[in-house]
């Protein structure tokens, strides 16, 4: 009987790369036992005092032609909304509401990534794809509010700094094409401790920007 491994996916349903990751499921190790947890990269962002993709005008075109080339490349089908980003507030408390499976996530990045409609303009659309007959109750909530900032807060301090993430054995595999990466590790847990990639841990700081 294969071990059961835990795994933490932090996520955002503002990121398309999310919805990539999401989408590449399948090819990882059999061994994970996975958990949804929804977080805002905004709180993130505010954490680590970095800007998200959107906010450099150069980089968010680039991202979503990026998006779609590698959706293209994948086969996974691959239409953003009409507007992006978008406020994900609502829906990532709706999520927490749901407490999470698979399916809740899946259905909600489809909505998002796959149909390209915009959860923010669409929330009734959004809350009947989640069988959420009760979403605005849901999300107005303060449990459910506490909930999200507290899982964001949880992610900042195990230093996770975009989405989407896994944690597995306490390691950070951040984005979407990590998959393959992860796998190794979760094969073998030494990989950080030989070679390069345990000397990647003791490399000196060098230069610092000035403000």
């Amino acid at each position: 009987m294969t071990k059961r491994v835990a795994a933490r996916w932090f996520f955002d349903v503002v990121s398309p790369f999310a919805y990539l990751h999401l989408r590449q499921f399948e090819r990882l190790h059999p061994s994970l036992e996975i958990e949804f947890v929804p977080v805002l990269l905004a709180g993130l962002l505010r954490r680590w005092g970095n800007k998200g993709p959107a906010e450099l005008a150069s980089k968010r075109i680039h991202c979503y032609r990026y998006c779609a080339w590698t959706a293209a490349s994948l086969g996974i089908p691959f239409r953003m909304p009409a507007r992006h980003p978008f406020n994900p507030l609502p829906t990532q408390r709706l999520l927490v509401a749901l407490d999470p499976c698979r399916a809740h996530v899946a259905e909600a990045f489809d909505f998002v990534y796959h149909q390209g409609r915009d959860p923010e303009l669409d929330w009734r659309g959004l809350s009947d794809a989640l069988g959420a007959a009760d979403a605005t109750a849901l999300v107005g909530d303060p449990a459910i509010k506490q909930r999200l900032i507290a899982n964001t807060e949880e992610a900042a301090n195990a230093g996770v700094f975009g989405v989407p993430t896994f944690i597995v054995r306490n390691e950070l595999f951040w984005g979407s094409d990590t998959i393959a990466w992860m796998n190794a590790f979760v094969e073998d847990p030494a990989i950080f401790e030989r070679g390069e990639m345990n000397r990647a841990a003791q490399i000196e700081f060098g230069a610092h920007r000035r403000d």
